[in-house]
């Protein structure tokens, strides 16, 4: 068990370091490096080496931003095998809706809650 929570940390981390590398070293802007590591996440998904990244990882492969472009990629080539080309469009808004949605309910309640300080 505490295996499963170590190897969740150290590939977590390894994801957030190599984010912060692409900043510090590449001088990439947070918007450049959010942008590459979603697709890096997407090409490891699209040559079936992401979900074995999850398997052993756990929240450290889920949580990081890569899993999003994983999830795109998953969801379009699973409704692809299902739907042909239009699966691929749907696919990538079916198994993202429910976190973009999350995201901007709670982004909506905090800017409610919190005041900015000017």
């Amino acid at each position: 068990m505490m295996a499963m929570f170590f190897w969740a940390f150290v590939i977590g981390g390894i994801i957030c370091v190599i984010g912060q590398i692409m900043i510090d070293v590449f001088k990439l802007t947070p918007a450049h490096t959010l942008s590459t590591l979603v697709v890096i996440g997407a090409i490891l998904d699209g040559f079936g080496l992401y979900e074995p990244l999850i398997d052993f990882a756990g929240a450290g492969a889920t949580i990081p931003i890569t899993s999003f472009g994983n999830s795109l990629v998953h969801g379009a080539l699973h409704e692809a095998d299902k739907h042909g080309i239009i699966g691929v469009l749907t696919g990538m808004f079916e198994v993202t809706s429910a976190g973009i949605s999350a995201a901007i309910v709670f982004g909506f309640i905090g800017a409610l809650l919190f005041r900015p300080k000017g």
